[in-house]
């Protein structure tokens, strides 16, 4: 029997997940939870075959969580599956520990191909992603400008972008004020910015929000 937890801030996201997963595995254990918080109780109480996670949810953010985990439970394979384009969100995924990513928006075929790979202890990467790795091996110079910002600053990144304050941001990330601005001076510095409205611009203009 497989057991499968399934982590997302959206009811109807889970659900339709469920739904699929249990189509290709009748038998399956499956374990919903809706926040980050959440997931680390969960995986922490139980013994799980895979876990299959959103990168946005209340608190922490996905990569913060799938770090945690990867340092709890290391050979514990990690899916993300999220809305921001893999291009985009994938190789920080991949580096940070994942054992795959995959769009929402990707076929329930491609899901179970991608569930099937990792249990196998691979790592599932598809064309669009395979073809961006190559590129970021061999253009090592070429990156843009959020990609050379570290997990936390990336999340800090987003937070901002997104229009969170900062006393908002050290309450969503558990840190505190004086903490969170220093991320934000650094993210402003790393990304050769001036303010707030200037990230946010690119952030929308990169699709990263």
């Amino acid at each position: 029997m497989i057991r499968i937890v399934i982590a997302d801030d959206h009811a109807v996201v889970r659900e339709g997940i469920k739904r699929i997963l249990l189509e290709e595995f009748p038998f399956a254990l499956i374990e919903e939870v809706n926040d980050t918080e959440e997931l680390i109780k969960v995986i922490v109480k139980g013994e799980w075959d895979i876990v299959i996670c959103d990168l946005s949810m209340p608190g922490r953010s996905g990569l913060d969580a799938l770090h945690q985990i990867k340092q709890i439970f290391p050979k514990l394979p990690v899916l993300i599956l999220s809305v921001y384009p893999e291009e985009q969100y994938g190789i920080r995924a991949l580096k940070a520990g994942a054992a795959g990513y995959l769009s929402k928006n990707a076929a329930p075929k491609e899901l179970i191909n991608a569930i099937q790979r990792t249990l196998m202890g691979r790592v599932f990467v598809s064309p669009t992603l395979a073809e961006k790795l190559a590129t970021n091996l061999t253009q090592e110079s070429d990156k843009y400008p959020h990609e050379m910002l570290s997990n936390r600053e990336f999340d800090v990144f987003k937070l901002i972008s997104s229009g969170k304050s900062v006393s908002e941001i050290a309450i969503l990330l558990s840190l505190g004020i004086t903490t969170i601005s220093t991320y934000r001076v650094r993210v402003l510095k790393k990304m050769q910015m001036n303010t707030n409205a200037e990230l946010t611009r690119y952030a929308l203009e990169n699709k990263l929000i």
